[in-house]
């Protein structure tokens, strides 16, 4: 009798290969958005926006319009698999970003990078639905924080790499590179990532199938003040990275060391996801977050008291800022984990309206926080503490008013939420 070879898109793929691939899947958003920071002030002066906050629109029009996109992939991804989904959306990045670096005005500028950060809003919908698939409970926490710390490495790194373009290239060859990177990945993920939906949980495509199973995502109590809590820390990042180049290379006079000062603070997060990677599994991705979002607020308290009797003074504001980032490493992913958990059959739709409410209302925070710069660090910090206490109060809400709890041991079964009974 004769075998059949297995189609290599649906051979099995290993966890560390998997979870590298998802992250960089995932970076090239975060290169989208942090590799072209050193070169906001050429691409504003080339294209005739000067005014300082109003490039910060760069930025801001691929993180709102993302935001936006993310509503759309889940559901998509629940009907015809995760794989066809991602290559749309990696294809989408790659030809636009190709696009942008022909541009020559500013408002096409903005419509095409509002364009790309919306049909590519997939890269951050999929991975996390393709998680859930394979994995649950506190185990899926430590694949989450294997991503993130691969993940943010390229936030680190990515100014540091646009930095490197520009002293051989004008800023255009920022957004081939990136287009060079997207075919890359695509590449890879076409060869070797298999489809991990499961055919008995394939979804309709009718609006009231993807209405009830995004209103089933949103509304579930146990979730949603995670999600609105990890959208609101995220805005308070997003807030540092749009005004970054001005808080740090003009504030506080970082200058041509931006990209490494920026890099330094980012690389916290790095570590932080490492250890949490280590830890969760043992304390319960509950436990580790929520002392995490109590020592957030304690150190955003510190940033206030700094920013308004040390300013300028970078001595104290980078190790502060290099802890709230360290914090996000026990947050991000747990937080993620935990409302994530209760869908596993309908992870795409899931994943879709989380993202929503986490990726959009963080790029509307981030931007009135970048829009509130006023050449000091005041608006910033306040916005750190505001944004912290407000996810404390939105978890207390998930959880009941209870704290450091562990509802589900290693081994126990989990609950999850009957796709077919409405909350």
């Amino acid at each position: 009798m004769a075998t059949h070879a297995i189609p290599r898109h649906r051979r099995t793929i290993g966890e560390r290969e998997l979870v590298v691939m998802l992250a960089l899947l995932m970076s090239l958003q975060a290169l989208a958005i942090d590799g072209m920071l050193p070169a906001l002030d050429n691409i504003a002066h080339e294209l005739g926006a000067q005014d300082g906050n109003r490039r910060q629109l760069i930025v801001a029009a691929y993180l709102l319009a993302g935001g936006v996109g993310t509503l759309i992939p889940g559901s998509l991804a629940d009907r015809y698999g995760r794989r066809p989904v991602l290559m749309f959306a990696i294809g989408a990045y790659s030809v636009l970003a190709l696009a942008i670096s022909f541009i020559h005005d500013f408002t096409l500028m903005l419509v095409l990078r509002g364009l790309q950060g919306f049909l590519a809003s997939g890269l951050m919908v999929i991975p996390n639905a393709i998680v859930r698939d394979r994995y649950e409970g506190d185990r899926m926490a430590r694949l989450f924080s294997l991503i993130s710390a691969v993940f943010i490495i390229v936030p680190v790194f990515a100014p540091s790499l646009g930095q490197l373009v520009l002293l051989f290239a004008g800023w255009r060859w920022i957004f081939v590179l990136l287009a060079g990177l997207g075919i890359l990945a695509g590449i890879w993920a076409w060869i070797r990532l298999p489809e991990s939906l499961d055919p008995a949980d394939r979804q309709g495509v009718h609006a009231p199938t993807i209405l009830r199973n995004m209103r089933i995502a949103l509304l579930t109590r146990s979730s949603v003040g995670y999600v609105l809590g990890t959208s609101l820390l995220i805005g308070a990042v997003f807030g540092y990275v749009n005004s970054a180049q001005q808080l740090l290379g003009e504030h506080f006079g970082a200058g041509a060391w931006f990209p490494v000062v920026f890099g330094g603070t980012a690389a916290m997060m790095v570590v932080s996801n490492l250890v949490n990677s280590r830890i969760v599994e043992r304390f319960g991705a509950r436990r580790v977050s929520h002392a995490g979002v109590l020592i957030f607020m304690v150190v955003s308290f510190a940033q206030v008291w700094a920013a308004y009797n040390r300013p300028g003074e970078l001595a104290w504001f980078l190790p502060l800022m290099a802890t709230n980032l360290g914090l996000l490493g026990f947050l991000g992913a747990n937080f993620g984990s935990i409302a994530m958990q209760p869908f596993s059959h309908i992870a795409g739709a899931a994943s879709s309206v989380q993202s929503f409410f986490r990726m959009f209302g963080a790029a509307v925070v981030g931007l009135i926080i970048g829009q509130a710069y006023d050449g000091t660090a005041r608006p910033f910090a306040l916005a750190l503490l505001v944004c912290s206490i407000s996810a404390l109060l939105l978890v207390l809400y998930s959880e009941k008013g209870r704290l450091f709890r562990r509802l589900n041991k290693p081994g126990a079964p989990r609950p999850v939420v009957d796709v077919e009974q409405p909350l």
